[in-house]
């Protein structure tokens, strides 16, 4: 065993016969101080959020969404940093929509060409978007003219410390782009946003693709995970950052997973 191996658990990875489930170990990324978003694709940062009530969706929109652009704009340099939406998942919205409930497929949001789209999603107005581009006194034709647009993602556990099912992250450099395919969704939990988002396939091998998680974690820090950036689709780089929900061997079934997804969209 590993020293550094939390759990070995089953991933769902794609295939064109449905989802196929793999062994897989995870490390605890706790024991690694050197992994960062942008060489690793994802890593934890130390967050107190001024939120006390996690379920008031008005108050993440005036109060969170700036906190989480402020984070964004310092993690990466970027002079402006958007939010305009968030993703409450837990078991109350999986009634709601299935989509709500933990994403157990390896995946990366977005495709190569996201940038182009959540520009023209921008210019038709979804969410909060004018109060985004008010917050940071833009346009929509300053956005439009961005010569890079980088999402950063966040995602905050707000239930147990030891939820059911926690998420798991993949280094993208462990993942050879012939691994993934495009599988298109015209909308998300209800929404008519079309786009594609990347299936990734299991490797040849079963120990290539290196997966952690972050134990343990509390309100007061978050892990940021790139899920696009138009540089490295121009450089040819990784730009995706596989992940997915898995079932934690020790955590209790009844301790639900309750987190807080945003996606912050930089601009250079």
């Amino acid at each position: 065993m590993e020293n550094d191996q939390y759990c070995r658990t089953d991933l769902n990875y794609y295939s064109h016969f449905g989802a196929r489930p793999c062994s897989v170990s995870i490390r605890d990324a706790r024991r690694r101080d050197d992994l960062t978003w942008e060489f690793n694709g994802f890593q934890r940062v130390d967050h107190v959020s001024e939120i006390t009530d996690w379920d008031d969706d008005d108050v993440l929109a005036t109060v969170h969404y700036p906190e989480i652009e402020r984070l964004a704009k310092m993690l990466t340099g970027a002079p402006h940093a958007l939010v305009a939406s968030h993703i409450s998942r837990n078991v109350e919205k999986a009634k709601v929509h299935s989509d709500y409930a933990p994403i157990q497929f390896v995946h990366s949001d977005f495709a190569d060409d996201y940038g182009d789209l959540i520009k023209k999603r921008y210019k038709r107005g979804y969410g909060h978007t004018e109060a985004a581009l008010e917050r940071a006194g833009l346009t929509v034709e300053d956005l439009v003219q961005a010569d890079r647009v980088l999402i950063l993602q966040t995602w905050r556990n707000v239930g147990p410390v030891t939820p059911n099912y926690p998420l798991a992250f993949c280094d993208p450099t462990s993942v050879d782009p012939k691994d993934l395919s495009k599988i298109h969704l015209n909308g998300y939990a209800g929404d008519d946003f079309a786009f594609d988002v990347l299936a990734v396939r299991a490797p040849d091998s079963a120990g290539m693709h290196q997966w952690y998680t972050y134990p343990n974690l509390t309100k007061d820090e978050v892990v940021v995970f790139r899920t696009f950036d138009s540089k490295c689709v121009a450089e040819g780089r990784p730009f995706w950052t596989p992940h997915c929900a898995f079932r934690d061997p020790g955590a209790r079934e009844d301790n639900q997973r309750r987190s807080i997804e945003i996606r912050a969209m930089c601009l250079f």
